[in-house]
């Protein structure tokens, strides 16, 4: 478990299913990524703990004051090599953002993916997204001209890759 101030990161519990779901579905509209094309639909939005029981994949909340308030995971990619994870459905509350939080869990996840035997993590995005591109980019993410693997992300046009 990763600490700050005032926020702690932890692996995502049962528990903390609808607060997640609640939150990407919340933030994902306030962006404009709704309807197919994008994450908001993916049946795993339902249950977050649950998708993510695969030993090689984690997803982690950041809670502050016992309320979760955003999360980020990582998972094999679909249809790419086995050595390709994919970040997956980073976002936060704006009551998180600027305090670290996202810099940390970017973190946990690529050290995760690392211990998980990942060579490379991969990621998709939206160009106004200019905070969350802005994160990538400074951990070291290259933007790659193409999407990898087959997340059905279709309305997704921005992409990133790390090597590990």
């Amino acid at each position: 478990m990763s600490h700050a101030s005032d926020w702690s990161i932890r692996e995502c519990q049962p528990a903390d299913a609808a607060a997640i779901r609640d939150i990407i579905r919340r933030v994902m509209t306030d962006i404009g990524a709704v309807g197919p094309g994008y994450a908001i639909v993916d049946p795993e939005v339902e249950d977050m703990p649950a998708a993510y029981a695969n030993p090689r994949a984690a997803y982690f909340v950041v809670e502050q004051d016992g309320e979760v308030l955003g999360g980020a995971g990582i998972a094999p990619l679909t249809g790419a090599e086995p050595s390709v994870c994919e970040l997956r459905k980073m976002y936060f509350l704006d009551a998180l953002r600027g305090k670290g939080a996202g810099r940390a869990l970017l973190k946990h996840c690529l050290d995760t993916a690392r211990e998980r035997g990942f060579r490379q993590c991969y990621l998709e995005t939206l160009p106004h997204l200019d905070a969350a591109c802005h994160l990538y980019e400074q951990a070291g993410f290259q933007r790659i001209d193409a999407a990898m693997g087959n997340t059905g992300h279709f309305g997704c046009n921005r992409f990133y890759l790390i090597d590990l």
